[in-house]
């Protein structure tokens, strides 16, 4: 048993790895032959053979096997041309078999959406196979798609726009292969793409891979583009019109290698397996979260780059800088992709709140690198104690942005409280000098003198400006506790 679990994971790893290395540079052999002929074969003179199986989803593990050749089969299964029609597409397989997340969020749809025709396109045998192969297919089972598309539109009357492909790493460009390969004045209404694959697809050209132009929408969810040993699982670049980046994008919260142990704990010999996988399908479970929890939507902000955002300089809404995370996603189109970032929790609900801490200092103190906490005393909840590290020498009449994240809605913000926490060393030679010299002027002791105080709630996007409550709260003794209250004339910025 334990040399069959190792085999499988090797099997994984040097699969991955294998198929990346040989990725740079390079198209999967054939694409252009091959779209030529897809595109041919969507209007046969003979009946077309679908490579994939489609099943209707109904309830539990309930499904209903559709055939394109015997279109009844579409109304004896519960097909509704009435209401609109969502498609889940897998990824590769290592086992062979369908992916427990796979029934998860089809039901997750059912409950949340009601009045929705499901579809899960089941392709295992040609996912189960070497991983340079199984994303050779990717474009054949693109056609698979397309043609039962096709078939819907001649035997209902059944609008492309009303469509919503959901596909998972290869199922991402899957999706995308189905969208172009479509043909009629419109397009598929929506695509989204579940951490698309990125070995043999990065760097690729639009028309190899998931893109915008496969849908009047794409939105894409990427959780694990970390390059390790020259592998990244799933694809880095922008694939969409909204690119999300949770955590920036690689490793997810509770998917680092530092929890194998807790995986071993729950999944024994296929802990690593797990590990491996955690980050990756984390998106999967970002869309169902989305639909579970409706009234804790994950709001992500429009930045340059993963290090901005953590700076806590990009918390804005204006000119669609901002959306929602999930289903419930705003369709924008916009002329260029936009890459939106955003912390998570490491569990469901996986919804943060995002606020910008703004603090200004007037003076500087020489050789010392202040570590300040704070905590933030709301409406409705108080933030508990909140570190803010500096990791450089303040200057002189500068302020300083930092990002904060809670798992709760503190409401309307009233109140925080600030504590300077010196350096041990600067603390303990202080502590020498009073012991030696008591009689030192305590009041003499370094200080900080803080200018403006500002922070901004990300999902409200209020601003709230804070004061001294006392006429020398400017000033800020190490170790001391200073209480700071919302601006008699605070206003939006």
């Amino acid at each position: 048993m334990l040399k069959r679990v190792t085999m499988s994971v090797v099997k994984l790893l040097c699969c991955l790895l294998l198929t990346y290395s040989i990725s740079e540079g390079k198209k999967i052999k054939g694409s252009r032959s091959v779209d030529t002929e897809l595109r041919r074969v969507l209007k046969p003179t003979e009946p077309y053979v679908s490579s994939s199986i489609f099943r209707m989803f109904l309830k539990g593990e309930d499904t209903c096997t559709l055939d394109t050749l015997q279109l009844h089969t579409f109304t004896s299964c519960g097909f509704n041309s009435s209401n609109p029609l969502i498609i889940i597409t897998h990824g590769w397989s290592v086992d062979g078999l369908m992916e427990s997340w796979v029934v998860r969020l089809a039901t997750a749809i059912k409950a949340n959406l009601i009045d929705i025709n499901v579809v899960i396109t089941d392709w295992l045998a040609l996912a189960h196979q070497h991983y340079p192969t199984a994303a050779q297919s990717t474009r054949t089972v693109g056609k698979d798609i397309a043609h039962l598309l096709h078939s819907l539109q001649e035997r209902y009357q059944f609008p492309a726009s009303k469509v919503h492909l959901i596909g998972y790493s290869l199922g991402a460009h899957i999706s995308g292969f189905a969208g172009s390969y479509l043909e009629g004045p419109v397009k598929i209404g929506r695509i989204t793409g579940l951490d698309p694959a990125g070995p043999l697809f990065e760097g690729m050209s639009p028309t190899d891979r998931l893109s915008p132009d496969d849908a009047q929408f794409v939105d894409a969810i990427h959780t694990f583009t970390h390059e390790r040993m020259g592998l990244s699982v799933g694809i880095k670049q922008e694939v969409a019109h909204y690119d999300f980046y949770p955590n920036g994008g690689d490793f997810q919260p509770g998917c680092n290698l530092k929890n194998i142990y807790e995986h071993i704990t729950q999944y024994g010999l296929l802990a690593l397996e797990q590990t491996v996988k955690c980050a990756h399908e984390r998106s999967v479970h970002l869309f169902i979260d989305s639909l579970l929890n409706k009234d804790m939507q994950s709001m992500a902000y429009s930045c340059s780059d993963n290090s901005a955002f953590d700076k806590g300089v990009c918390l804005h809404c204006r000119k669609n800088r901002c959306n929602t995370l999930g289903y419930d996603i705003k369709r924008v189109p916009s002329g260029r992709s936009k890459r939106l970032y955003l912390k998570t929790r490491s569990q469901m609900p996986y919804k943060l709140y995002h606020y910008q801490f703004r603090i200004q200092f007037v003076n500087t103190m020489e050789n010392m690198e202040p570590s300040l906490t704070t905590s933030l005393i709301g409406t409705k909840e108080d933030s508990g104690t909140l570190d803010i590290p500096f990791n450089e020498k303040i200057l002189p009449n500068k302020t300083y942005t930092f990002l904060i994240t809670l798992d709760r809605d503190l409401g309307d913000l009233m109140m925080l409280r600030l504590l300077w926490e010196p350096p041990t060393l600067w603390k303990n030679m202080w502590s020498r000098v009073q012991t030696l010299i008591p009689w030192v002027d305590r009041e003499k002791k370094p200080l900080l003198t803080v200018g403006r105080i500002s922070i901004k709630a990300g999902e409200t996007q209020e601003r709230t400006s804070f004061c001294p409550m006392t006429d020398d709260g400017q000033h800020v003794h190490m170790s001391q506790n200073v209480v700071y209250v919302r601006c008699k004339d605070d206003r939006d910025d």
